[in-house]
């Protein structure tokens, strides 16, 4: 599976809810070692260019799928911490999420599951629930920061743009 970049227009579309579990469980194997493969802690399904509201999370205590989830209520609380993206390499800022969050989501056989998560688990989470919506981590950011950014972000799309052009030729 290929990660996509920032630039790609499937990042920024709406995912649709899944409805074809089987679908989901015949590429889980191929998405957990991606996401791994490219030292994520979460990978969302449209940046691997499927446009599906599903995603994957490890926070130390081993992977999770999340299908179809829903954030049902927020902290007012929120933290400051440092994020990434494999869709932005090496672009790294500090955002504020909720400190907590409850969700619900499914699993890859369609089970229901609901959940309090904390800390590192809840901002991979709203990271990751982000993607779905078509926002990215950047898209937090104050416009301070943004512009301070501006001039790395170009260039990331520059290269993705200039290997897409490489890729057509062949």
């Amino acid at each position: 599976m290929e990660i996509r970049i920032l630039g790609d227009p499937v990042l920024r579309k709406k995912a649709q809810p899944v409805t074809d579990f089987a679908q989901v469980r015949a590429i889980l194997e191929e998405f957990k070692i991606t996401m791994y493969e490219q030292d994520g802690v979460g990978l969302a399904a449209p940046q691997v260019g499927i446009s599906l509201r599903f995603f994957g999370m490890d926070d130390g205590s081993g992977f999770k799928m999340v299908v179809n989830p829903v954030i049902l209520e927020r902290s007012e609380e929120k933290i400051l911490g440092e994020e990434g993206c494999l869709s932005i390499p090496g672009v790294f800022a500090n955002i504020e999420r909720h400190s907590w969050i409850r969700v619900r989501y499914q699993d890859e056989h369609g089970n229901f599951h609901e959940e309090l998560l904390e800390g590192y688990a809840a901002r991979i989470f709203q990271h990751e629930f982000d993607h779905l919506d078509g926002v990215l981590f950047i898209d937090h950011l104050d416009s301070k920061t943004r512009v301070a950014l501006a001039q790395e972000l170009k260039k990331i799309m520059e290269s993705r743009r200039k290997a897409e052009k490489k890729a057509d030729k062949r």
